[in-house]
């Protein structure tokens, strides 16, 4: 492995997809491989797991690849990730489609939780407006403190 190489992925038998960064410091590891959907994997320290692998894990590994190339740092990426063949995207039917607008639907018209329940108590009535005179009130300026 080169010297400038910081973040290795690739895939691994046991835990599917993952990213080691050997030339990273552990917490700039830990942040940007967290930010990018990777867990640590427990009893490997410095293995880094793709989380939800079964869901376009190939894509994944690849948008992980070229953000952390953006960022400037040096990535290595096994062929069998290179070469991975895209899942296609599930096929709904109308029926899945029709189904999935309407629970979206209901959720859009539903109170949010985090409210709490719909207040069934009145609004407080709006303060009445007094109504506009019908003269203009004169007012009379004084010359107050003239003259003494």
């Amino acid at each position: 492995m080169a010297p400038d190489t910081h973040v290795v992925l690739g895939t691994h038998a046991r835990y599917g997809y993952v990213a080691a960064a050997p030339n990273l410091p552990k917490h700039l590891a830990d942040w940007y491989l967290d930010h990018l959907q990777f867990e640590p994997v427990a009893g490997e320290p410095g293995l880094y797991r793709l989380t939800e692998p079964d869901r376009d894990g190939p894509r994944r590994m690849r948008q992980t690849a070229q953000a952390l190339r953006r960022q400037g740092y040096g990535v290595h990426v096994d062929a069998d990730v290179k070469h991975a063949p895209d899942a296609s995207p599930p096929v709904l039917g109308t029926a899945g489609i029709t189904e999935r607008r309407s629970r979206v639907a209901r959720a859009a018209a539903a109170r949010s939780p985090q409210y709490g329940p719909a207040s069934t108590a009145a609004l407080p009535s709006a303060r009445p407006v007094p109504p506009r005179p019908a003269y203009a009130p004169t007012v009379h300026l004084t010359a107050a403190g003239r003259g003494r």
